[in-house]
């Protein structure tokens, strides 16, 4: 006993030395029910993954989410209640693919007698890679963003920081925004659930279903709504929609990059400006969690107006108000895709 004490504070000192490393961060989300002994415990990385969870987890789990509302999660690092919470859970699901740049020291700064399986949601997925020439263009711009990023995690593991750094650069995370790749996490969502809950394997079956047959009947409304349009061109401020764009046969135009802080150069203002005239594009589109300061710029050089598309990413304090959640969104970043391209 004695031992086992000893170990458990050793291991909360080394979580506290990694938080004081990383800094503060924002406040966690810490989203769950009332918890109960009984339920699978289940902590999720971001809001697309909570929503599914809870759907297909319904009565037999609580979960945990660990952004809070209103938080841009490529902004956001974990703190030590973060790694806490995980520890003690059954279940720890992350996206994967280059979005969670924190997730390899995390995993690391789990207790060491932690019981906790940790999945992530988007494999299988036929991921996008960035091409070369976006890629060095949008270097020069997310160096210094992604440094005071990485710089968090420097003195902790720096080769698995790395390894994130480079990924991030080379593959589009931004999966969810499409109804054909939540229908992908999903499916690992419900199989990581029955891998350590198999009792309620039926029930857990059950609600996958339900929530697939939402996610079909939105991939055929896009399907049809999108298919007949002869404007194909989006123009968005952050490049969050490629999915969309590979999925449904359109053309998405970023003025930044991957990450949402980028900033790009006067040049690229004047062209994309060119291009949305050439395409005769009626609409800047711009993220709710994410300032609409060079989308406005754009739209004022372009003479154009602006427009949300919805990232998916998290809910504002007023969209929870509101009753809005990840199904409702994306049924209406639909509404202003056929808007923008009539």
């Amino acid at each position: 006993m004695i031992k086992k004490t000893s170990k458990r504070l050793s291991t909360l000192v080394i979580i506290a030395m990694i938080v004081m490393i990383t800094g503060c961060g924002n406040d966690t989300g810490s989203t769950n029910a009332s918890k109960d002994p009984s339920h699978i415990q289940v902590v999720t990385s971001f809001y697309p993954i909570y929503y599914l969870t809870k759907e297909i987890g319904g009565e037999q789990v609580d979960v945990t989410n660990l952004i809070a509302t209103g938080v841009e999660p490529h902004d956001w690092t974990p703190k030590s209640k973060d790694l806490i919470t995980a520890s003690n859970a059954d279940l720890l699901l992350y996206h994967g693919a280059g979005l969670e740049t924190w997730i390899e020291n995390f995993k690391q700064g789990l207790e060491s007698d932690s019981k906790v399986k940790v999945k992530e949601v988007s494999v299988g997925m036929t991921l996008i890679d960035t091409a070369s020439e976006e890629a060095d263009q949008d270097h020069e711009s997310t160096t210094e963003e992604e440094h005071d990023h990485d710089h968090a995690t420097e003195n902790d593991h720096d080769s698995t920081a790395d390894e994130g750094h480079t990924h991030s650069h080379t593959t589009d995370p931004h999966t969810w925004v499409s109804p054909k790749s939540a229908l992908v996490l999903a499916s690992n969502i419900k199989d990581s659930l029955i891998e350590v809950d198999a009792e309620h394997a039926a029930q857990y079956e059950v609600n996958y279903n339900a929530i697939v047959a939402k996610l079909t009947s939105i991939d055929k409304q896009y399907t049809d709504a999108l298919s007949n349009l002869t404007k194909r061109t989006i123009v968005v401020s952050h490049q969050s929609f490629g999915y969309v764009a590979r999925d449904y046969n359109l053309e998405q135009i970023s003025i930044m990059g991957l990450s949402p802080n980028a900033e790009p150069r006067a040049q690229d203002i004047l062209e994309i400006a060119k291009t949305v005239k050439a395409n005769d594009v009626k609409y800047i589109f711009f993220e709710e969690l994410v300032s609409d300061n060079l989308a406005k710029m754009l739209a004022s050089e372009a003479k154009v107006d602006t427009m949300v598309l919805y990232s998916l990413e998290g809910l504002t304090t007023r969209q929870e108000k509101a009753g809005e959640d990840y199904i409702s969104l994306m049924e209406l970043n639909l509404q202003n895709l056929v808007q923008a391209l009539q």
